[in-house]
């Protein structure tokens, strides 16, 4: 692999508990470390190391080209500045070492690495305390975000909340998206799409249907409050100006669909129910549904987050919605 310069020099080490910390700067998706920073780590000389990292190698347990890199370190010794090339080892191989090593440490490291995988498949989740701490207050400032959205007393309980915190945490949060103006204005797939509003009220009469049978639709749910309802919230949706798309893309499409449905009231009851199903059903006909990102309680939450909303922050929810839809 080609040498990468290391800008800051990266720490690891072992914590009492036998879980290995790191320090420095990384890759968010693992870490490197030498053979020396291994050795330390595990408390046993670089032989040792490198003894296993041969063994590791050649039994097949892990690929080398995936695993090791050489990365450019640079040295000042006197007046000069030393450059050398020197072999970077990620997380795996790390790991891997620990369950070879013969050390005090390297048995601790086994304990700590064993209860970790037994809670992980008993609770199906594992939980890093020391950087929940440490990112502890940023939590509470993404909960507060939320909650500043939502009308005093309304729908949207904790729980609630809590999954809408999840579900921009990737990126919105992050940079304080939402204070600064800085959510999606645009999406990404622009393709001809052939939906009319007659395609949606045949979906959307065959929903209060199967809701009927279930007996989850009163009378009046999904019916028109006026003529054509449906039709004018697809034809905003699909409108054009000079020609051109007003809404360019599929995401933004699907999520003035979401908006309008919901916010409009074009129903005497169940608004918020078929705006949620409207929303589904485009994102299965444009191929854009993620069911894994958009789960049912993401999408409760996210339609009584817009419910609830006022008016004058229209674009904040459309943006919401356009980050959800970020593959």
């Amino acid at each position: 692999m080609k040498n990468k310069p290391i800008k800051n020099q990266i720490v690891v080490y072992q914590a009492k508990s036998g879980a290995v910390e790191l320090r420095g700067d990384f890759s968010k998706e693992t870490i490197w470390a030498t053979q020396a920073q291994m050795a330390t780590v595990f408390g046993v000389n670089p032989q040792a190391i490198t003894k296993h990292l041969k063994n590791i190698y050649q039994e097949g347990e892990l690929n080398k080209k995936s695993t090791c890199s050489k990365m450019e370190q640079v040295q000042t010794e006197g007046n000069r500045v030393i450059r050398r090339s020197v072999d970077f080892y990620n997380i795996d191989a790390v790991i891997s070492v620990g369950y070879r090593i013969n050390s005090a440490t390297g048995t601790k490291f086994r304990q700590w690495a064993t209860k970790t995988l037994r809670a992980h498949i008993i609770d199906g989740y594992t939980i890093n305390r020391s950087r929940i701490a440490k990112n502890y207050e940023t939590f509470l400032k993404a909960v507060a975000q939320v909650k500043k959205l939502l009308p005093a007393g309304g729908e949207v309980d904790a729980k609630s909340v809590l999954e809408l915190v999840n579900l921009f945490a990737d990126a919105w949060f992050s940079i304080d998206a939402f204070d600064k103006d800085e959510l999606p204005k645009n999406g990404l797939t622009k393709k001809q799409i052939k939906i009319t509003a007659t395609d949606l009220e045949k979906a959307l009469t065959e929903f209060k249907r199967e809701l009927s049978k279930k007996e989850g639709a009163v009378n009046f749910f999904g019916v028109d409050r006026q003529k054509d309802s449906v039709v004018g919230i697809v034809g905003n949706v699909f409108q054009t100006f000079n020609r051109k798309n007003l809404y360019p893309s599929v995401e933004e499409k699907a999520a003035h669909l979401l908006y309008f449905m919901v916010k409009n009231h074009p129903f005497v009851d169940g608004n918020k129910r078929v705006g949620a199903f409207a929303f589904v059903w485009f994102l299965k006909k444009t191929n854009l549904l993620n069911t894994a990102r958009l789960n049912s309680t993401a999408l409760t939450a996210l339609t009584l987050l817009i419910a609830e909303s006022d008016p004058e922050d229209k674009e904040k929810m459309v943006g919401l919605i356009l980050m959800l839809l970020k593959k």
